[in-house]
């Protein structure tokens, strides 16, 4: 049978319960010996006695080691000392941006410690107040700071992942990753997030402009110039190549945002298939990150891939399909 502690009184047995309880099962020896009134000597005669598990140097699961992966990633932080939060990866799965096991914990820590197992530390002097959170209970990197960091360590394709779920999930800042940005010009991921981020600043485009735009590139990669704002087969379309039978409709998130809008512009693009006129669209802030990517699959979708620096001719989408009356 288990001893009781000698020390404190039972009562403060109690808050450690309570304490252990919000903190996913662990605690740590200045809890302990801080707030709660344990002297060490009752600490390590608790470990003696099976009350207390050790899981790092100064870390303690209360009562059993059956910890969920919260426990285990406030654990790791804990093990990293004073100012340390969950980063990276596993800050990317407490905020719900990825499913993969946050195990070994990524932890960022102002100063250098050594090394423990199951712990991915990083070392990160120049966290600020803006730079941290507190989420289920474990300190964590905020969620503009969390997307730096993957932007320095997962592949572009992650990343842009990440930064889709976090607007799904209602988290995503602009601002905020914006006002990170200006101050962290230094960090590895500081380009690639800015790209990443391209796709949600609003458009500089007006309609007018992008249907500008896109003639001037259109004329600048050889290509030919289509009919704008054509009617065929009863549809107007923005930009038409009548002798290819294909169309590429210019998007302005403002008047494309809405529900209704994106199940109109699925039917219509079926519709537009059903006569034998292919389509694809454009949107203003993808002509405005990468135009010269826009013409080459213009030119390759209008089956003329040796224009505008494509390497080779890909047959029309919708040629094998007979014209419509």
């Amino acid at each position: 049978m288990r001893k009781k502690w000698p020390e404190p009184a039972d009562r403060t047995h109690g808050a450690l319960t309570e304490l252990a309880e919000r903190q996913h099962g662990v605690v740590s020896i200045r809890q302990l010996t801080g707030p709660l009134g344990y002297s060490e000597s009752a600490v390590y005669r608790a470990v003696g006695a099976g009350w207390l598990h050790r899981l790092y140097t100064g870390v303690f699961a209360v009562g059993h080691m059956n910890l969920n992966l919260h426990g285990r990633c406030l654990a790791a932080v804990l093990a990293s000392g004073p100012g340390a939060v969950l980063s990276h990866l596993s800050a990317a799965w407490l905020w719900g941006l990825t499913k993969t096991s946050p195990l070994p914990a990524s932890v960022s820590a102002p100063i250098h410690r050594r090394r423990r197992p199951q712990v991915r530390l990083h070392e990160a002097h120049s966290l600020t107040s803006e730079d941290r959170a507190l989420l289920e209970g474990i300190p964590v990197t905020a969620l503009p700071r969390t997307l730096l960091d993957l932007a320095a360590t997962v592949r572009f394709d992650w990343l842009e992942r990440m930064v889709e779920r976090s607007e799904e999930l209602g988290l995503f800042d602009l601002g905020a990753v914006e006002e990170l940005l200006e101050r962290t010009k230094g960090h590895h991921g500081h380009g690639r997030l800015r790209r990443a981020i391209a796709l949600y600043k609003p458009s500089s485009f007006t309609r007018s402009g992008i249907e500008k735009r896109f003639l001037e590139l259109v004329v600048a990669a050889g290509l030919p110039q289509p009919r704008t704002n054509y009617v065929e087969q009863g549809f107007e379309l923005d930009c038409y190549w009548p002798e290819f039978r294909f169309a590429v409709e210019l998007d302005l998130y403002e008047t494309h945002g809405t529900r209704g809008a994106f199940e109109r512009d699925r039917l219509r693009q079926e519709d537009l298939l059903l006569v034998g006129i292919g389509m694809t669209r454009v949107t203003g802030p993808r002509l405005e990150r990468e135009p010269d990517e826009v013409m080459r699959r213009v030119a390759r979708l209008l089956g003329l891939g040796t224009k505008a620096g494509a390497s080779e001719s890909v047959p029309h989408p919708v040629s094998s399909q007979p014209s419509a009356a």
